[in-house]
């Protein structure tokens, strides 16, 4: 079937797209295209077209360009449940274009004429994480953006930050020794965390002595490596994770003991008693 198409139809649609206009359409041949947009989210439709006429659309977003902010770009500051969103422009387009959202399926859109470089956004709701981009462009009368966008600044945001609903998952403890131990565990999912993760605190109790020890560790570790462990020794390891807000709650107690020998020393002292 593939021999009788005559060409490709690309729709580009800007998310989201408060001009309501048409999405802008490319006509081509081949099977790919390279195009220049903004860090905005944008729909992708591609049907094929041959005689008889233009088949069902496949359809995909473009996935985000980076997970990291852009600093000292744009500033948001709190105003109850409102936020005041400022810039330092680099030059003076026409407009800026203002996105926000909790993801590409709840963004809003609002074009800025003025040349303050602020705007106020509201009705932010507490505890979720908001991505605030603001665009540069020459195109301000609901016009297609692609092509004429320039992205300024992306940063995040939350209006009220919480703790943590949930501590790590898979929390598992590996290479057991004497002394020592080592914790692994993954990540608490960014839409458990309610506010931005600072770190981790990692609490083992020597469960003989009742003796408790507390470590506290940065977001991105997703491991550590316990010493000065006691020999022949039972333990309890629990784990949460922490915002601004405070600490969350902490992961099941999770227990192992460590061993009276190390590797290979019982086999020596059995070999001195055949001997003897």
């Amino acid at each position: 079937q593939s021999e009788n198409i005559l060409g490709y139809y690309i729709d580009m649609e800007r998310i989201p797209n408060s001009c309501s206009d048409s999405p802008n359409r490319i006509f081509l041949k081949d099977r790919k295209v390279l195009v220049n947009i903004s860090m905005a989210y944008y729909r992708v439709n591609i049907s094929a077209y041959n005689q008889a006429g233009e088949s069902p659309q496949a359809s995909c977003i473009i996935p985000d360009f980076s997970a990291t902010d852009m600093p000292g770009q744009i500033h948001v500051k709190h105003q109850g449940t409102n936020a005041v969103v400022t810039w330092t422009p680099e030059y003076n387009p026409k407009c800026f274009v203002v996105d926000w959202g909790t993801g590409k399926e709840d963004m809003r859109m609002k074009i800025v004429t003025a040349a303050t470089g602020n705007f106020t956004l509201d009705n932010f709701q507490p505890f979720k994480l908001y991505k605030i981009m603001v665009h540069a462009s020459d195109v301000c009368q609901c016009e297609s953006f692609t092509g004429h966008e320039k992205t300024f600044g992306v940063t995040h945001f939350y209006s009220v930050e919480g703790v943590p609903r949930t501590g790590p998952a898979n929390v598992t403890i590996l290479n057991i020794t004497k002394h020592s131990a080592l914790v692994k565990w993954t990540q608490i999912a960014a839409e458990d965390c309610l506010g931005f993760l600072l770190g981790y605190s990692i609490r083992y109790t020597d469960t003989s002595r009742k003796k408790s020890l507390a470590v506290t560790l940065n977001s991105s570790t997703t491991s550590y490596h316990l010493t000065r462990l006691k020999e022949k020794t039972s333990y309890r390891v629990q784990i949460s994770g922490f915002t601004n807000a405070g600490e969350g709650p902490p992961t099941h107690s999770q227990p192992f003991s460590t061993p009276k020998y190390g590797t290979g020393e019982a086999l020596c002292i059995c070999v001195n008693q055949h001997q003897s």
